[in-house]
């Protein structure tokens, strides 16, 4: 008889452990795919617009985001550019495929190449360059271009987006290059090169992942950049009318 009460004691406390054991399985099996970093991909233009400027000139002009990778390390390929429509040509074309990991809670560090063909030869940089928010939620993005030449330039880019309502937004956009020694070849001089200042109004259609906008942009040379611009049969400074719209996927 006891042997038989022993064996409904074990087989009951076998009933009762069963779960709990399968519920500490499943809790260590979450705890081990949440320590596993997550893959994720995905592409974005900010920037995918048509510009019409004050002396009549069309641009098309996209900057686009391809990325795959983890938040400890991630691949990018950016692309940027702008085709003069009447003459059937690029004014720029810039891609850059970089590796991007992160060094605080808010900013990334990023390394790689970057490939222009400007009008003039083509050059190819080695990229340095920390992204992220900065303090008054700027996005802020700056780099270190060396080119194949020698040549040293650096860019800042700076955006700030105001919500005005859940789904209108204004964003304002800023965009500087110095550099640091002349390439006349592609039309850049020493010292501040150009500027590029954007105010857009976007609404947000699906979820950030489709926001049309209207807005304008203000682009500017300045020192022997626009010396050379100018000696070169071109313009200094342009205001244009642009419309357009992000896209994420």
């Amino acid at each position: 008889m006891s042997r038989i009460r022993s064996l409904v004691v074990v087989s009951l406390l076998g009933a009762a452990l069963i779960p709990t054991a399968v519920a500490a399985q499943e809790m260590i099996a979450d705890t081990t795919d949440r320590k596993q970093p997550l893959t994720s991909w995905g592409m974005q233009f900010e920037e995918l617009e048509y510009r019409y400027s004050d002396d009549d000139e069309e641009l098309g002009v996209w900057s686009a985001d391809f990325f795959y990778g983890t938040d400890d390390l991630k691949v990018r390929w950016l692309s940027k550019g702008e085709y003069a429509i009447e003459e059937q040509a690029y004014e720029g074309l810039e891609n850059q495929f970089l590796g991007q990991v992160p060094i605080s809670d808010f900013f990334d560090a990023k390394a790689g190449v970057r490939f222009d063909t400007p009008e003039g030869p083509d050059r190819t940089y080695a990229v340095l360059g920390v992204a992220g928010l900065a303090p008054q939620w700027f996005e802020v993005d700056a780099n270190l271009y060396v080119s194949n030449e020698g040549e040293t330039s650096a860019e800042l880019d700076a955006e700030y987006e105001l919500l005005l309502t859940n789904y209108w937004i204004l964003s304002a956009t800023m965009d500087a290059t110095v550099a640091f020694s002349a390439d006349r070849a592609i039309g850049i001089g020493k010292g501040l090169v150009s500027t590029e200042t954007g105010l857009r109004l976007s609404y947000d259609l699906v979820d950030r992942a489709f926001s049309p906008y209207v807005g304008v942009v203000h682009e500017r040379k300045y020192g022997d950049t626009a010396d050379f611009a100018e000696a070169d049969g071109g313009g200094t400074e342009d205001w244009f009318a642009v419309i357009g719209a992000r896209i994420a996927f």
